[in-house]
């Protein structure tokens, strides 16, 4: 029987499960309890990408080039992406391959550093809007708005600075992805979104300030491979109407034509679940076979059918 494919999108959040302890320490306990449930997809014969967000960690980044600006030149922050593609993606690298030689399996991970082309005169740089960094209390919010920072306060959880965040057009090492995947490693790819980058008229790449969403990446990237799943790993077991009301209801199932009412009446925080809904639902319009929202602890289950939220046409 053929393997099947995923790409499966992990977000930058759920490396930080706690925002109070936000250390490396952690951060290690959470790739490797999140690299376990991918190892077992692995075993059960699927080929895997690895996609992932970085939106607290590039935050970390750019708060210790802030205090270090007295003794230190500054970051950019397509190069702030690139390094957090490398950290990111070493982390899961190390501790996929060791979940899978606990099991016996020999398997190569390798992580591609990913450019993803964004128009220049995408409208996302006239409104910023793209969460970055650690959550903040409104008080030092205010105080990185009056540095300059756009600041906005984040589907309830606190208020955190935004930058533009541009639609992904295409991804430059596609056919790197696609020839490692066809050789049977196990690829991390589009880390972050993807570095944004602009082609110019003569065809050159130039990095850009801004920072791509994650799923829309993701999607992007798993429509272009034909994948036959497309997965997003997120804080929540399943995606919920009324969120967090008294009444709450959790969805097994949605359709295409479901979720864009959903998102109509306004289910989903801009900041939190919108554009993950947005990502799987034009996943599926491209002609993608399955979607799936759950949790990283949820992964086997939720590929069972016993748990997530399972996004089909219709």
């Amino acid at each position: 029987m053929p393997s099947k494919t995923a790409v499966i999108a992990i977000g930058g959040n759920s490396l930080i499960q706690d925002s109070k302890k936000p250390q490396m320490d952690f951060q290690w306990e959470a790739v490797r309890e999140t690299c376990e449930h991918i190892a077992h997809m692995i075993e059960a014969g699927w080929r895997v990408v690895i996609t992932h967000g970085n939106g607290p960690q590039v935050g970390f980044i750019l708060r210790r080039a802030e205090l270090a600006a007295h003794e230190v030149h500054g970051v950019p922050l397509d190069i702030i992406v690139a390094d957090t593609q490398g950290s990111i993606g070493y982390m899961l690298q190390q501790a996929l391959r060791n979940s899978l030689l606990r099991r016996g399996i020999i398997k190569n991970t390798l992580s591609v550093v990913t450019q993803t082309v964004v128009d220049r005169d995408d409208s996302a740089f006239q409104k910023p809007n793209k969460p970055i960094g650690s959550f903040l209390s409104e008080p030092d919010a205010r105080k990185f708005e009056a540095q300059g920072w756009t600041v906005v306060e984040d589907a309830g959880r606190g208020w955190r600075r935004v930058v533009a965040s541009p639609q992904p057009l295409e991804i430059i090492e596609l056919d790197t992805i696609r020839m490692a995947l066809d050789h049977e490693y196990v690829v991390v790819a589009v880390g972050g979104g993807g570095i944004p980058v602009i082609r110019k008229a003569d065809g050159e790449l130039r990095g850009v300030y801004a920072v791509i969403d994650k799923d829309r990446a993701s999607s992007l990237l798993a429509s272009l491979l034909n994948v036959d799943l497309f997965m997003i790993s997120t804080g929540v077991e399943r995606v919920a109407l009324n969120f967090n009301k008294p009444d709450q209801r959790f969805l097994d199932v949605m359709t295409v034509s479901e979720a864009r009412r959903y998102m109509q009446e306004g289910h989903f925080a801009p900041g939190s679940m919108l554009p993950k809904i947005e990502a799987v639902v034009t996943y599926i319009e491209r002609g993608g076979k399955e979607a799936l929202i759950t949790d990283f602890a949820n992964i086997e289950r939720a590929l069972r059918g016993e748990s997530g939220t399972r996004v089909i046409a219709g």
